[in-house]
């Protein structure tokens, strides 16, 4: 089930907890990929313009894809309309033209996960990357109604990394945040940094969102015609076999 544009937007744009959970994920895809779209093409899919924001001064061209049953609003404020309403498996979007992805409230509530992994394979280019935003089953995010995060299907690291590799993606890394509760209180948001670091650093605090990284590897074609020369015979080896050996003959033989 999706969750309405308009309400994702006043979430990440008009609360406290939305403005704290949009900084901490924007700040670690951009550590993910420092300085690297500059000069290329980078797509959100699903709510993900809250996280493109970095890449609009560098990157050729950047395109905010919101799937029709979710809406669509302008993105960015003040700034040329670069968001698309399309359908959920059927982006308008040339094939392997893509060279970063990121799906945020996407794939969790997608009613065809397996076909829109094929789209976001289909439009990205050899060695493209991509960044998979999903809520954490482990995790209170999940659990919240308070969030759009507590929305569609959660995750845990190994479900998503198994059906991501199933689809062709070769998986490069993965990392999880949003350690502080969901929760508007005034301590816990002021406190979020704090919990931030705090969960990094320790294994049994669990993060509410995992982020994985998958890279689009293709094979090289070989180069034909070679198969062919190796198939013909030597020319020094014609007519070996042809001939009858004769004994020598050698003095005293």
């Amino acid at each position: 089930m999706h969750l309405d544009a308009q309400d994702l937007r006043s979430f990440y744009y008009r609360s406290a907890l939305g403005r704290v959970a949009q900084r901490h994920i924007r700040d670690k895809l951009v550590s993910m990929w420092p300085g690297s779209a500059k000069g290329q093409t980078v797509v959100g899919y699903g709510f993900a313009v809250p996280l493109l924001r970095p890449f609009l001064a560098d990157a050729r061209r950047v395109i905010g894809l919101m799937p029709g049953p979710q809406g669509v609003m302008a993105w960015p404020a003040g700034m040329p309309n670069v968001s698309v309403l399309c359908e959920e498996v059927l982006w308008p979007i040339d094939t392997g033209v893509v060279d970063r992805l990121v799906l945020m409230h996407g794939l969790e509530t997608c009613g065809d996960a397996p076909a829109l992994l094929d789209e976001a394979y289909r439009v990205l280019g050899p060695g493209g990357r991509v960044v998979f935003i999903v809520p954490n089953r482990a995790g209170l995010w999940s659990r919240s109604d308070n969030t759009p995060f507590g929305y569609g299907r959660p995750y845990s690291t190994g479900q998503l990394e198994t059906l991501v590799k199933s689809h062709g993606f070769v998986i490069e890394r993965h990392t999880v945040t949003l350690y502080q509760p969901p929760t508007h209180r005034r301590f816990w948001l002021k406190t979020g940094p704090m919990w931030e670091k705090l969960g990094q650093g320790v294994p049994r605090i669990v993060g509410g969102v995992l982020m994985v990284e998958a890279s689009k590897q293709v094979r090289a074609t070989p180069k034909s015609g070679l198969g062919e020369a190796v198939k013909k015979p030597l020319s020094v080896l014609d007519g070996l076999g042809a001939a009858k050996p004769t004994p020598s003959r050698r003095a005293g033989g």
